[in-house]
């Protein structure tokens, strides 16, 4: 850390995406409450950030939030804390929930889903190391995936800057050659996460707001973006129907998670 740093503003918070139903999983259940090797996924996502030293975590709730609640809350930790999202308007509006717990706030602020149980905190810790050390509005944690059908590719310029990421039915066919894309890691400088959460439009065909946004946003602006393709190849399992879910909960148990 830069000489002078207090220790609140080395110590990252962490929003958790988890107010969506998953329309696709065949349940009643909030998608975070399915279960991977016997556990609520979402749990996976939470011990992951604890074992790479963020603090508070808030967990953005909405679809069935009381049964999110009362499930996180058996954990017994204090640094858990919650926001609501009631309106299904975009992963940048969920974060836009939280402004109440981040205002003030120094430091960084990871920003993950919390279907994504698979997240290692090896990954996570290499995210804020590169952050303390170039210390950018924005660190997107990438990964090269060799069949990068339907996910967001990361640009890069000649001298291999980011420049944006392009989603995959946006993107020319050059484009679409780009192996290194978006798996919704973002590391923000808090005040940078709250400036691009206030410029934010729903001006797309979905009225939503997107947290993708920022960065182009933060791009836009001149404050620095980069990508850094740290993560794991089984970070790169999404969860998005049972199939898929049986698959992760597979992956998981070979890896020694049972």
């Amino acid at each position: 850390m830069n000489s002078g740093t207090s220790p609140h503003e080395s110590t990252p918070v962490a929003v958790i995406l988890a107010a969506g139903k998953g329309t696709r999983m065949n349940s009643d259940l909030p998608k975070v409450l399915c279960r991977v090797v016997d556990r609520p996924m979402i749990h996976f996502v939470l011990d992951a950030a604890s074992q790479a030293g963020i603090g508070k975590k808030i967990v953005v709730i909405g679809y069935e939030k009381q049964a999110v609640r009362d499930e996180l809350q058996t954990r017994g930790e204090s640094d858990i804390v919650f926001a609501e999202q009631n309106e299904q308007l975009g992963t940048g509006h969920a974060v836009q929930m939280c402004l109440e717990h981040l205002e003030g706030h120094p430091g960084m602020t990871l920003v993950i889903a919390g279907d994504s149980p698979l997240v290692q905190a090896e990954s996570l810790r290499n995210l804020i190391e590169r952050f303390n050390e170039t210390r950018p509005a924005l660190l997107l944690g990438t990964l090269t995936k060799e069949n990068p059908e339907g996910l967001g590719r990361i640009v890069r310029n000649e001298s291999g800057q980011f420049t944006g990421i392009v989603e995959h039915k946006d993107a020319t066919d050059d484009q679409r050659e780009i192996k290194e894309v978006n798996m919704s890691t973002y590391l923000f400088s808090t005040p940078d996460l709250l400036w691009a959460l206030s410029n934010l439009s729903n001006d797309n065909a979905q009225g939503e707001y997107y947290l993708t946004d920022c960065a182009r946003l933060l791009h836009q602006a001149g404050r620095a973006v980069e990508a850094l393709p740290v993560l794991k190849d089984c970070e790169s399992l999404s969860i998005n129907n049972p199939d898929e879910l049986k698959l992760v909960d597979q992956t998981m148990r070979a890896m020694g998670y049972a």
